[in-house]
């Protein structure tokens, strides 16, 4: 591993590549912080990609494409006086610092659950009004109530077992399936979008990510359906034109790679 020596040097040349390209490049001196927000979201889910693929040589590059946007941002935002990079890190230091009293404090905590519960409770009194200020709302909507339930469980709005929380799913599931029988449109998505939550809340409880484990099920189908397109392919059919029975086949082969 680099030395911190090194690691403050190979800092200080990206910094300089980063004002050179915004003093020279056309490209790069056209863009705003509004022109790079949908560039960052990319970059983050290519890097979420590259940590669900355990390739570490990819971490490694998105990581590097995260980190220019960053200093790109802040670079931006020295233009204007308004911040530059060093009052960036300065402000996470800050808050770091501040919000782990049981390291640079006289706080003590007992395990994982608390060191949370005291981050929410130093969050209210930074001037929040609320734990769930800090869920963006532009969040999807399957990482948002994990989040939700994440933050509220911090101050205690929690069940106390797993087992209660599978009783609201099966009860959740109960209730959609009334509403299903009904055939009332907008009840059966009120209900599902419960089911969904309460599933989610199991899943916290279980330490199962389940925008991982969905994603991690979404990479198993696309391998396997391609599978599928690639051996119909190689027999000269068509998929609409075979049967679910043929298809089966190629599927179950699927599953054993």
């Amino acid at each position: 591993m680099n030395s911190r020596a090194s690691q403050l040097q190979a800092f200080d040349r990206l910094l300089t590549i980063m004002d050179e390209l915004r003093a020279k490049c056309p490209w790069d001196q056209k863009q705003t912080m509004q022109t790079l927000r949908h560039l960052t979201i990319e970059e983050t889910y290519e890097l979420g990609d590259a940590i669900l693929d355990n390739d570490l040589q990819e971490v490694k590059k998105e990581l590097g494409d995260v980190l220019l946007h960053i200093v790109f941002y802040a670079k931006i935002g020295s233009e204007t006086n308004s911040f530059d990079i060093a009052d960036v890190a300065n402000d996470i230091c800050e808050k770091l610092i501040n919000r782990h009293p049981h390291i640079y404090g006289d706080v003590k905590v007992a395990n994982e659950e608390e060191v949370k519960q005291n981050w929410e409770k130093i969050k209210l009194k930074e001037g929040k009004k609320s734990v769930l200020e800090g869920v963006p709302s532009s969040l999807p909507a399957l990482v948002k109530s994990n989040r939700i339930q994440d933050k509220v469980a911090g101050v205690g709005f929690d069940w106390e077992k797993p087992e209660q929380v599978w009783e609201k799913v099966q009860e959740e599931l109960g209730e959609f399936q009334d509403e299903v029988k009904s055939g009332n449109a907008d009840a059966m998505e009120a209900e599902f979008g419960d089911v969904l939550f309460s599933m989610v809340n199991y899943a916290r409880f279980l330490n199962i990510n389940p925008e991982n484990a969905l994603e991690r099920t979404n990479k198993k189908f696309i391998k396997r359906f391609q599978y599928l397109e690639e051996k119909a392919k190689e027999q000269g059919k068509a998929l609409k034109d075979m049967t679910l029975s043929e298809m089966d086949v190629f599927w179950e082969e699927a599953k054993q790679l």
